[in-house]
């Protein structure tokens, strides 16, 4: 999934190329086409992170991609969070100027929805995303080093 420039040179996360599909500029996407950056990380890592944030009742979790492959994973985040990102795996992209609406549809070609747009919860808190991955990082160091 790429969609932007990364802006942390000290990732380590893989992002396979992927051609972006035209997004939604306008508020016809049914959810009122909120601009987005995308944080994408390794899929072993997302999906700890996604089961993370779903144990916590009180943290919404926006919509998150993944790539055909299933190698990486990307949550959607408010517009902005590229700027200050700065966790190691991982990247965040701008997707500023380059139309990015949340879509009913997946913006990236040969990608899917791991869990869809919902109107309730439109992006991830990147505090809480980050939150998630660090304790994600830190449960498969643990697994990793038990065998």
């Amino acid at each position: 999934m790429h969609l932007g420039t990364e802006t942390d040179s000290r990732t380590t996360a893989t992002t396979p190329a992927a051609t972006v599909a035209p997004a939604p500029t306008t508020a016809t996407d049914g959810h009122g086409g909120e601009p987005c950056d995308l944080v994408t990380v390794p899929a072993r890592q997302g999906l700890e992170a996604v089961d993370i944030l779903r144990r916590d009742a009180e943290q919404d979790i926006g919509p998150v991609l993944h790539d055909g492959a299933c190698d990486t994973l990307g949550f959607l985040v408010p517009p902005g969070t590229a700027e200050a990102w700065d966790v190691p795996g991982s990247a965040c992209t701008q997707t500023a100027g380059r139309g990015l609406r949340i879509p009913a549809e997946p913006p990236v070609t040969g990608s899917g929805w791991l869990l869809p747009p919902e109107d309730d919860a439109p992006v991830t808190d990147p505090a809480v995303l980050r939150a998630a991955l660090d304790e994600a990082a830190r449960l498969i160091e643990a697994a990793d080093n038990c065998r």
